[in-house]
């Protein structure tokens, strides 16, 4: 089919779902609502539809962030504003919809938001909720709006309009366009998109490859994967725009097989791709052509890193080798490879539809855009957060979060995962951007953050993520494989009681040691 005629037919169908003459309601079908019970309430409206004989819309969305609430359940009565009700059971979604569809009675006690330029009986609308408000939803832009299992839903919400313009466009443009945008990589150290891409697309060779990174594995972590249940396509079309910037014409996803929510909703989407002429030869009757396959990994943490990951997909075993050779010359096969990860593409698509001064209107100086965060732990409001960079540290815990339950005062922030630091609660006005947070001894990582009240023990922190450092490290760099063991078991005697005054010597020692001695970022940022 011509895109064009696609996209004719996908607004048509979008602007009808608007106009709906019948109830329409969506609910939360990620992993957090139906590990919640968001399977339950959807047997119970289709249950109660029934029952009332009357017909309705269901649609299936992802997460749209509000994890806390979960499940969650949006409901429009014909030419109405969305009314979204959480925390449901089966009993009380037949309840709110036979008090909504038969009674007229919206029940504000019980609804979160409403969604639409009109409120309903002082219920505040979604825009307007303390967590939402400070948001900026770039790479989320879709998450929780959509039917993440629809092609059309993304086209007519402006899908792969960044991608068409792209292929309008020099690949030198494209690249350069990522590099006005001040997009940094979202999966940890924070390198220049852009400049990656240059660096790939200067590489001698006809035969290149662009991989996604989706092997999240930090604890506390659910970013990437609640984009890919949300909102594929996103990232798709931002893996479509890297490879036609840097000249290449085979991609990777590669993501744990643990994901199989993520993994079925990306089969989906590379099906509708291949129906429609996004995929394949002569893409959209340019003469770029572009295949992307999905590599399912083992669940190993250190395939996150890039050498390790192109090491899992070539059917070798998943550890990092030294540096040089860079990816970007010599990589996937001994290839030039460009190694992104899931929020970053989604940026891209971003990017390029909207324009780089657009995403470089928000963040700081150095660190521009926005970035998504999984907020986790002691904290009254956890989800799925997209802010703009330099936004602090209070602001994210205690406007967007909520700040600490039950009274309880903030001890610490946990960032950057197992390669990250805890940032003590003095700090809590501190900017989150790459450098502040390199600053204050942690990293951005991808985007965990772990909030700790004052009864959080301080040495069961690191003890946590040693235990889990130890057992994921791949054993090829001596320093790590042992080093890590080792403090583990001194800070287990601490925490027993039997710790010495000479343990913390120790574990210094030690940890400089593995990070000198170590290949890749799990033995290199043990601190």
């Amino acid at each position: 089919m011509d895109f064009q005629l696609l996209k004719s037919k996908a607004e048509k169908d979008w602007n009808a779902l608007q106009n709906l003459r019948q109830p329409l309601i969506q609910i939360g079908m990620g992993t957090c609502g139906q590990a919640a019970g968001a399977k339950e309430v959807y047997a119970s409206v289709r249950k109660t539809l029934k029952q009332m004989n009357l017909l309705g819309r269901i649609l299936q969305v992802g997460c749209i962030g509000m994890c806390y609430l979960e499940p969650l359940m949006a409901v429009r009565k014909p030419l109405e504003p969305f009314i979204y009700y959480g925390n449901l059971t089966a009993k009380r979604t037949e309840e709110i919809l036979l008090a909504l569809l038969r009674d007229d009675d919206p029940h504000p006690e019980w609804a979160v938001c409403t969604m639409g330029e009109d409120t309903v009986n002082g219920i505040p609308r979604f825009e307007e909720l303390p967590m939402i408000k400070p948001q900026i939803r770039a790479a989320l832009r879709n998450c929780g709006l959509i039917d993440p299992e629809d092609i059309k839903q993304y086209i007519a919400r402006g899908g792969y309009e960044g991608f068409q313009k792209a292929l309008r466009m020099k690949p030198e443009m494209v690249i350069q366009e990522i590099k006005n945008s001040g997009l940094r990589g979202r999966g940890g150290a924070g390198f220049p998109t852009g400049l990656k891409w240059e660096f790939a697309s200067r590489a001698l060779g006809s035969t290149k490859y662009i991989i996604c990174n989706a092997d999240e594995g930090d604890p506390g972590a659910f970013m990437d994967r609640s984009l890919l249940k949300g909102d594929p396509h996103a990232v798709l079309e931002g893996m479509l725009i890297g490879a036609y910037a840097i000249g290449c014409h085979e991609g990777y996803i590669y993501i744990r097989a643990e994901y199989p929510l993520a993994i079925k909703r990306l089969e989906t989407a590379l099906g509708q791709m291949n129906q429609y002429g996004l995929l394949g030869q002569n893409i959209l009757g340019s003469q770029f052509r572009f295949d992307i396959h999905i590599k399912e990994g083992a669940g190993a943490f250190v395939c996150g890193e890039e050498t390790a990951l192109m090491a899992s997909i070539a059917g070798g075993r998943g550890m990092p080798r030294s540096r040089p050779p860079f990816p970007a010359n010599q990589g996937l096969w001994d290839k030039p490879t460009n190694i992104n990860n899931v929020e970053t593409l989604a940026n891209v698509s971003a990017i390029l539809a909207q324009g780089a001064a657009w995403f470089a209107g928000y963040g700081t100086e150095k660190s521009k855009g926005t970035k998504t965060f999984s907020l986790a732990g002691k904290v009254k409001r956890t989800g799925l957060i997209e802010v703009p960079m330099g936004i602090s540290l209070g602001q994210i815990i205690n406007e967007i979060g909520g700040g600490v339950p039950k009274g309880k005062k903030l001890k610490a922030v946990q960032t950057g995962g197992p390669s990250g630091g805890c940032i003590p609660s003095q700090f809590i006005d501190l900017p989150v951007d790459y450098e502040s947070l390199t600053t204050a001894g942690s990293i951005m990582g991808s985007g965990g953050m772990v909030v700790m009240d004052e009864d959080t023990c301080m040495v069961d922190i690191p003890r946590y993520f040693l235990t889990f450092t130890a057992g994921e490290s791949c054993g090829k760099c001596i320093p790590c494989r042992l080093g890590t063991r080792q403090m583990l078991d001194i800070l287990n005697d601490i925490c027993a009681g039997q710790g010495v005054s000479k343990d913390i010597e120790i574990l210094e020692n030690v940890s400089e040691t593995i990070q000198k001695g170590s290949l890749c970022g799990l033995g290199l940022m043990v601190c």
